[in-house]
């Protein structure tokens, strides 16, 4: 699997057999050439942004990192999900990068689960050039709409920090969005951004990479922050940031490592070589995520907001409401349970795990069962397997703790649903 991104002035006349080319905020306006956010980068000198050139490859980058991730089917792969990705990245600094390569290829194979081969070549934009306005805001911090990003959010307002807020445009939660950040922050305390990426044919759905998209606007967003390093909040669960396989069969696949401490680390790396001054910061990562609405330092405001989240894997499958089946909608349950039941007023398609249909799709409740009794019967350390092996031993206590607790939670729902 072959894909090219670069800007339109560099695409070559003829691509190899079978390669896939994207062209960066133009169209090519040739067949079978896709783009990738177009006209955004106009819209960002208009609005302000200048970022240095390493903060703009690094976007860039990830941009068609994303497109590669929807434009390759695992479907076609010979094992059916493992994909051999060779990408051409069209950057402004490709040099910078040449020292970078296998340190990258290794993140994405942790990130993707697939094989990646990088080449960076000249042919990538250059940063816009807009004229940068002072802002009061101390810190980055990810909203995507759900629960967790929402807590992380109150909890930096509640501290006196002063966020700003980043999201990836969603249909199904941009106007939420919008809403808590409008809330949390006031006016001009929130961007939103999508990748933008189009080309005709199959897309891939699982879609392991489009954190990187997240990711990339953080860092552009920080680049208008007057601090050094930046932080940017990645408001994530702990069970859910090492996501360990609820059975060992879902490994690959349904096991992401969007927020994994060893991605983060990997990719923080990348950034010190790079001199992005940025500061990835992980503030729940040992915490469950009932942990994280007890502990939240604005109740009332929670209380108002928290039902109202998304945080279901298949929103849009289910007509954007909460399935009420997959791993995440019952973390959400065993998390209102440990906090308070009678708040969670959301909508689900399934309210009991009992009566869910396993019709289709994988049996999450039955997974979630199994790894409560492994845990239960054969201990927690052969339920995490080499869940933990990333960790130093100072921190592995404390991800072992969290991983209990978690599965804790998720027991004292399967128990009242009757399904354990």
């Amino acid at each position: 699997m072959k894909v090219l991104c670069t800007t339109p002035d560099f695409l070559p006349a003829r691509l190899d057999a079978g390669e896939l080319a994207f062209t960066y905020f133009k169209s090519a306006r040739r067949p079978g050439v896709g783009t990738i956010a177009k006209g955004w980068r106009g819209s960002l000198k208009r609005r302000g942004f200048a970022p240095s050139a390493q903060v703009w490859d690094f976007v860039q980058f990830c941009l068609a990192v994303c497109a590669a991730d929807l434009a390759c089917l695992r479907s076609t792969s010979a094992d059916g999900w493992t994909r051999v990705i060779e990408l051409t990245v069209g950057l402004h600094e490709p040099l910078r990068w040449l020292p970078f390569q296998e340190q990258l290829e290794a993140l994405l194979k942790v990130l993707t689960g697939d094989y990646w081969k990088l080449h960076f070549v000249a042919g990538g934009a250059a940063p816009p050039d807009g004229r940068p306005v002072a802002t009061a805001h101390d810190c980055v911090s990810l909203l995507s709409g759900g629960l967790d990003s929402l807590i992380g959010g109150i909890d930096l307002v509640a501290q006196g920090r002063r966020p700003m807020f980043v999201s990836q445009l969603a249909h199904e939660d941009s106007q939420r969005q919008r809403n808590y950040a409008a809330q949390l922050g006031g006016v001009g305390s929130h961007w939103q951004w999508s990748h933008g990426i189009s080309f005709s044919g199959q897309r891939e759905t699982s879609t392991r990479a489009r954190s990187l998209a997240f990711y990339a606007f953080a860092v552009l967003a920080a680049s208008r922050v007057a601090a050094d390093p930046v932080q940017v909040f990645v408001p994530e669960n702990g069970f859910i940031c090492i996501n360990p396989p609820l059975v060992p069969g879902r490994v690959s696949s349904l096991s992401t490592r969007t927020t994994h401490p060893q991605f983060i680390a990997m990719l923080q790396s990348v950034l010190d070589g790079l001199d992005v001054p940025v500061r990835l910061e992980l503030p729940y990562q040992f915490k469950t995520k009932g942990q994280m609405l007890n502990e939240c330092l604005n109740q009332p405001l929670l209380q108002q907001l928290a039902a109202d989240s998304t945080s279901c894997g298949r929103f849009r499958t289910y007509n954007r409401k909460h399935c009420g089946r997959c791993v995440p909608c019952m973390i959400r349950k065993a998390a209102f349970i440990a906090w308070d039941p009678a708040r969670d007023t959301t909508e689900y398609v399934h309210r009991s795990l009992a009566d869910a249909d396993k019709t289709s799709g994988p049996d999450d409740a039955m997974a979630a069962a199994l790894a409560v009794l492994t845990a239960r019967q054969k201990g927690l350390d052969r339920f995490l397997g080499a869940s933990l092996a990333f960790a130093e031993p100072a921190a592995r206590l404390a991800y072992r703790n969290v991983l209990a607790n978690g599965l804790n939670e998720l027991e004292a729902l399967l128990q009242r649903d009757g399904v354990l």
